[in-house]
């Protein structure tokens, strides 16, 4: 029988040693560049949050009419927006992904707010972007609804009311049209009147509604009007139970100022302001708004003739 070199089986063995430990070493660089990469992702990822939330900080100023401005990301991105209502306000979300290399980050880091109402679909994409904001009043301001849509996207207003259509055209918004649009396949059609459009509107002295992607929600004021239309309806639902949270909170303070006042003023909103805050901590939904507005503007009302206004 013929023996085995013993040179070739050591010389064999360093061979398959030196494969071993080779894809070993690429494994493992392969797996330590890609950590990296992800690492400065995130990082990327978290900075784009960070920077478009501070954008929306200039918008509120307590401006009275709607304020536009846009801001462009050096890559394709996406904007994730969301929010939850735990705690005394709630909390905005905002988290972003970029398209590198061929797919989209992973949104890892979230960037949250206590004092922000952002409202877009849950998930915008592009490069650049147009925002503009609106004071939310019920019956006192509230705070700053801040909308966020892409360039990409072209919002259409067919037949709305004469004040939304002055209030567009003023606002000179690249992505928003309110003329001669009907017939554009390439934009999103938002009607005032009859149906079949992407957005269907009631708008009305009674409760107003939005019918959008098959699900409908409530609005009472214009800020909130363009929250609908332009966020989605599970998103809307939780912002508007945050500025409930939100309305709960200054009730209570403007209550506790009457208080301070009621000797000299003689005011008599103390009861239909704590009726209001009742009204405000127990909402859960959009169609409870309209109660509330009969209350805020009764509220309204009585602070116009009071001896000493509150707000």
């Amino acid at each position: 029988m013929k023996r085995l070199n013993s040179k070739g089986f050591e010389m064999s063995f360093t061979w398959i040693f030196a494969i071993v430990v080779g894809i070993s070493i690429f494994i493992f660089t392969f797996i330590l560049v890609s950590k990296i990469m992800n690492t400065g992702n995130i990082a990327s990822d978290a900075k784009v949050a960070k920077e478009i939330s501070i954008l929306f900080n200039p918008l509120e100023t307590g401006f009275e009419e709607g304020k536009t401005s846009s801001f462009t990301l050096a890559s394709n991105s996406r904007i994730i927006n969301n929010c939850n209502t735990n705690g005394n306000f709630g909390r905005q979300i905002i988290s972003t992904s970029q398209f590198t290399l061929g797919k989209w980050s992973t949104a890892n880091v979230e960037v949250g707010s206590l004092n922000k109402y952002i409202f877009s679909n849950d998930v915008t994409e592009g490069k650049k972007f147009y925002i503009f904001a609106k004071p939310f009043k019920f019956p006192f301001k509230v705070t700053d609804l801040i909308y966020i849509t892409s360039a990409s996207d072209k919002y259409c207003f067919i037949n709305s009311p004469e004040n939304i259509e002055n209030e567009l055209s003023n606002l000179n918004q690249a992505n928003i049209f309110v003329e001669n649009c009907s017939n554009d396949n390439d934009k999103i059609l938002v009607c005032f009147s009859g149906s079949g459009c992407d957005i269907n509107v009631r708008y009305s002295n009674e409760a107003g509604s939005v019918l959008k992607n098959g699900e409908t929600v409530y609005f009472e004021t214009d800020a909130l009007m363009y929250a609908a239309i332009f966020s989605n309806s599970e998103l809307y639902e939780c912002q508007v139970k945050r500025l409930m949270k939100r309305l709960d909170l200054l009730s209570q303070i403007y209550i506790d100022k009457v208080g301070f006042s009621s000797d000299s003023c003689d005011s008599n909103l103390n009861p239909t302001l704590i009726q209001l805050q009742a009204y405000a901590s127990s909402a859960e939904s959009s169609g409870e708004l309209e109660q509330i507005k009969t209350l805020s503007k009764n509220i309204d009302e009585l602070n116009d003739y009071a001896r000493c206004s509150l707000w």
